[in-house]
């Protein structure tokens, strides 16, 4: 399995299960939609008021499952950060090109992007006839 065949991989899929860690160090999770990179880096958007938020100024280490329809998932874990200035635009560009409709989020109050970077992939494929399990290391 090569990046580009995560990458198309991920891009398939519109949200994805995000796990986050609460002040008190429990789990939380919630479903976001997402929009991917070719560096396979994640992107996002939240309100300031989400637990989410507050989670990740705390603690930017963050968990994905992606694909839960079918036997095929990606779990993913990596660093989240809130981009600026031009680097936000360009994050913003690609979300915005897989949720064009997300352009009205825009007038949310406190409504804020995050990137997400990998540190480890993992590609899982439980159907009968491939059973194929592939990590990556970042």
């Amino acid at each position: 399995m090569t990046n580009q065949q995560l990458f198309e991989f991920i891009r398939s899929h519109d949200l994805a299960v995000l796990a986050t860690i609460s002040p008190a160090g429990t789990p939380q999770a919630a479903l976001v939609g997402i929009a991917v990179t070719p560096e396979l880096e994640l992107i996002f958007n939240t309100v300031k008021s989400s637990r989410k938020y507050d989670n990740l100024v705390r603690n930017s280490a963050i968990a994905f499952v992606i694909g839960c329809t079918t036997e095929i998932t990606v779990q993913y874990e990596g660093e989240a950060g809130e981009p600026t200035g031009a680097e936000l635009q360009r994050y913003k560009d690609v979300y915005f090109s897989k949720w064009p409709d997300c352009r009205e989020h825009e007038k949310w109050p406190g409504i804020v992007y995050f990137k997400v970077r990998p540190r480890w992939i993992r590609y899982s494929d439980f159907n009968p006839n491939s059973q194929a399990i592939v990590e990556r290391i970042f």
